[in-house]
C-alpha cells in the first residue's frame, strides 16, 4: 500500500471536485477550493476521521468497499478509480455501478482528424454518444439526435436502417457485447431497461441471447446498401477505449475502389 501516494492523491481529487458537480450548493464562501472532508465523508458513507486519516497517510489499508464510496464520492473516471485501487494495494477493482455514456474530448478530436473515415463510438451498451460527419452520412441523419443505440437498431428497428451482408453476425457481436456489459454493470439501470425493451420487443434478441456468444472486437468487412449512393464495400475495424469501455468503430473502403471514392465525395458533400 503506497499511503503517501494515496493520500496525495485523495486530496489532490478532492480539491479539485467542484461543489456543484456533486450537487452542493456553491453560494457560501470557501476558504479552499473543492469539496471539505466533511463533505467526502458523507457522500462516501464514511466517517470524517477515517477521511483525514487516509488524507494524512495513516489508518488502516482501506477495503474494497470503502474505495469503492471514495470513488464515486470523488467522481473518479475508470482509470482513476483502477489508479485509487492499486495506490491501497488492490489488485481487483470492482467494475463501476454504471457504464460510461460520455466521450472523453481527446478522442471526440481523433474524431474530427478523420475527414474520410467514418467513425462513431459506442458505449458498453451500444449506444452512440460520438460520430463524425461521414459517419452520419453513412448511417443516417437520426444518428445526430444523440439517443442512437445500435442494439435498438438492430433489434428492434429503431432509427435508419441499411441492408447489409453482415445483419446476422452484427446480431451476435451486440447481444456478446451487451453480455459482457451486464456482468460488469449489474446495477446499471438504463442498461437493464435496455435489456428488458430488447427481449420484449424482439423474439430473435432472446434466442441470440441464450446461445451465449463471445465475439473479440476487431477487422470485418460487410456490403452496405445507402439509400443515395448505392452499395458500399466498407472495412471495419474496433479501436478500444479501455478505460471507459468504449469502442471507436472506424468505416474505410479499399484505396482506389469505387467505394472509397463515394466516402470520399460523401465526406465532401458532409462537411
Amino acid at each position: 500500500m503506497a499511503r503517501q501516494e494515496l493520500a496525495r492523491f485523495l486530496r489532490e481529487r478532492r480539491a479539485g471536485l467542484r461543489p456543484d458537480v456533486v450537487g452542493l450548493p456553491t453560494s457560501a464562501p470557501r476558504r479552499t477550493p473543492g469539496l471539505r472532508r466533511e463533505e467526502v465523508a458523507e457522500l462516501a458513507h464514511m466517517s470524517v476521521d477515517y477521511v483525514v486519516r487516509l488524507e494524512q497517510g495513516r489508518g488502516p489499508r482501506p477495503s474494497p468497499r470503502i474505495l469503492d464510496g471514495l470513488a464515486r464520492a470523488l467522481r473518479l473516471t475508470p482509470a482513476e478509480r483502477s489508479h485509487l485501487f492499486r495506490l491501497a494495494g488492490s489488485t481487483a477493482p470492482p467494475p463501476g455501478a454504471d457504464a460510461v455514456r460520455r466521450v472523453s474530448p481527446r478522442v471526440a478530436r481523433m474524431l474530427e482528424r478523420l475527414p474520410e473515415t467514418g467513425a462513431i463510438v459506442t458505449d458498453a451498451a451500444y449506444g452512440v454518444v460520438a460520430w463524425n460527419p461521414l459517419a452520419r452520412a453513412l448511417l443516417g441523419d437520426d444518428l445526430g439526435r444523440g439517443t442512437t443505440n445500435l442494439a435498438r437498431r438492430r433489434f428492434l428497428g429503431a432509427g435508419r436502417m441499411y441492408e447489409t451482408s453482415s445483419a446476422e453476425e452484427f446480431g451476435h457481436i451486440v447481444v456478446a457485447r451487451l453480455r459482457r456489459a451486464a456482468d460488469r454493470y449489474p446495477h446499471d439501470r438504463r442498461l437493464a431497461a435496455l435489456l428488458a425493451e430488447l427481449r420484449t420487443g424482439s423474439e430473435e434478441f432472446g434466442q441470440v441471447w441464450e446461445t451465449r456468444p463471445v465475439h473479440a472486437p476487431g477487422h470485418r468487412t460487410k456490403t452496405l446498401v445507402h439509400p443515395v449512393v448505392g452499395q458500399l464495400r466498407l472495412n471495419c475495424d474496433v479501436l478500444l477505449v479501455p478505460e471507459d469501455d468504449q469502442e471507436v468503430v472506424l468505416m474505410t473502403a479499399d484505396p482506389g475502389s469505387p467505394s472509397a471514392r463515394t466516402l470520399r465525395e460523401l465526406a465532401a458533400g458532409s462537411s
